[in-house]
């Protein structure tokens, strides 16, 4: 669980981790050609993506995985930032009082990464069915990192898939979702911020694909 920190600690895991990144291939926003103006549509890992924030998928607790090693991307954002992005998650939730609502969206430094923000969401879980109010309720999500990047001056957001794999949200249906609701708030909002649709998956970049072209 989070807790103090000491500076020789942080000294070597910010050593460590910022090696680690050097050795990566870094993508930089400036260098993706746009599939729609002010948008974008990449596949890759998105701790190694040079933008304004990534959206972090995370549980309500808003500390991390919990789960050792798991393949999620909640995971291997907190694990290429550093420990510090629990503590500032931590500080968070103390403030707030109570475990975060789904639809909603936070914003914290990003640390070890490349990119200067984290904004983290917590999409919905699918049940047995998918249900009007989860679909609502993904949109909320979308939204609200739009909206909490705007509020601190972020120029770009890389999306994650949202709610699909651990929470079960179908693939194509949260990729229509996400699509028509940043869509929606650039029209209304005729918001300049860049977006970018970042996916790991080969079903999800052939999705996006058929749908933003």
């Amino acid at each position: 669980m989070p807790g103090k920190i000491s500076r020789e600690f942080l000294k070597i895991q910010d050593e460590y981790l910022q090696e680690e990144t050097r050795r990566k291939s870094i993508t930089d926003i400036s260098g993706l050609p746009p599939i729609q103006e002010d948008i974008y549509l990449w596949q890759g890992d998105i701790t190694t993506l040079r933008c304004g924030a990534i959206v972090n998928a995370a549980n309500s607790r808003m500390l991390g995985c919990f789960c050792p090693n798991h393949g999620c991307i909640d995971n291997a954002i907190h694990t290429c930032a550093g420990i510090q992005l629990r503590e500032a998650c931590a500080e968070l939730m103390k403030a707030q009082g109570h475990e975060e609502e789904t639809g909603r969206a936070k914003i914290t430094p990003a640390f070890n990464l490349p990119c200067d923000h984290v904004i983290h969401t917590v999409g919905p879980i699918v049940g047995s069915r998918l249900t009007k109010k989860d679909e609502a309720l993904l949109a909320s999500c979308y939204r609200s990192c739009l909206e909490t990047a705007e509020k601190n001056n972020v120029k770009s957001l890389a999306f994650c898939c949202i709610s699909t794999g651990e929470f079960h949200f179908p693939n194509e249906r949260a990729a229509e979702i996400a699509v028509k609701t940043v869509k929606e708030y650039k029209n209304n909002s005729q918001s300049k911020i860049e977006v970018i649709f970042n996916v790991f998956k080969e079903i999800d970049f052939k999705i996006y694909g058929k749908l933003l072209k």
